[in-house]
């Protein structure tokens, strides 16, 4: 059942796509006043009532309020813009009053591209945002990085003792200056050195990467245990766009990588081998 409350609000207008609405907040949040929004569309405002009290996702308010034009404080039924939006882009374009029509359609189809944007695209900025908006939204990106970063540094660090200590502090460092917008003091010879970023400084490309990177990997790990007396630890690496189990090296094991590539691969890829030369 819809809430009701008495505490006197102030009502402002807030500009919409498909209009002007009549608005309050309710905890912070702004509420559109239904009635008066409803009958402009030409709708029968007990019928889109009752729907909204069936809908999961509506949410209604009753609240003791004078909108303008009205000679007196009287009860209104107020929602979320939310849950105003979703209405909206459910009503049948049909039932509403001719000269309305357009202006909802015109709001469906933008509301349909939004999500469109938003499950495909991953979000999307309106072109009437304010910069008090805009703010807001990079505000809360640089929120979501930063949790981000520090979650990939907590997850590091609870990775057992097989992964390798050396690949462990150097990530924890380039996630920690992540969050904190510095630049991450790792020595040269702990930076991590991954077989596909290697590949790729070669210039090889995506299907050449595929087809050598395997062998180039098994070479290296041989090389690296005939060199040190132990196999590589595993550690994390992003290879075609995913993080995957793959073996560490550091900027250290460069010239077995080197070694390996000039007796393996610099004859099938001499333009290649130019490239990672001029690197």
């Amino acid at each position: 059942m819809p809430s009701s409350s008495t505490e006197p609000r102030e009502v402002v207008q807030l500009d919409l796509s498909a209009g002007s609405l009549h608005t309050t907040l309710v905890d912070g949040q702004p509420h559109v006043i239904l009635r008066p929004a409803v009958e402009a569309l030409g709708l029968d405002w007990k019928n889109q009532y009752e729907k909204l009290k069936t809908r999961s996702w509506a949410s209604v308010v009753q609240s003791t309020m004078q909108i303008p034009g009205d000679t007196q404080a009287r009860i209104h039924s107020l929602a979320p813009v939310r849950t105003f939006l979703m209405l909206l882009a459910t009503v049948n374009e049909n039932r509403v009053k001719a000269e309305t029509r357009p202006t909802l359609v015109a709001f469906q189809n933008e509301t349909a591209d939004a999500i469109e944007a938003y499950w495909t695209r991953g979000g999307v900025i309106s072109e009437r945002a304010s910069d008090d908006q805009l703010d807001a939204l990079q505000q809360q990106i640089e929120e979501r990085r930063i949790r981000r970063a520090l979650g990939l540094v907590q997850l590091i660090a609870a990775m057992d003792d097989s992964v390798d200590p050396k690949w462990k502090r150097s990530r924890q460092l380039h996630h920690y200056a992540e969050a904190t917008g510095e630049v991450a003091e790792i020595a040269p010879e702990d930076r991590a050195l991954l077989v596909e970023t290697y590949l790729k400084d070669r210039g090889l490309t995506t299907d050449e990467r595929r087809s050598v990177r395997s062998s180039f990997g098994r070479r290296v790990s041989l090389g690296y245990e005939m060199q040190h007396g132990e196999k590589p630890k595993d550690s994390f690496g992003l290879v075609d766009g995913r993080e995957r189990s793959v073996k560490s090296y550091t900027e250290a094991d460069r010239p077995l990588f080197d070694k390996v590539w000039s007796e393996f691969y610099a004859d099938r890829y001499p333009a290649q081998q130019q490239l990672g030369g001029a690197a």
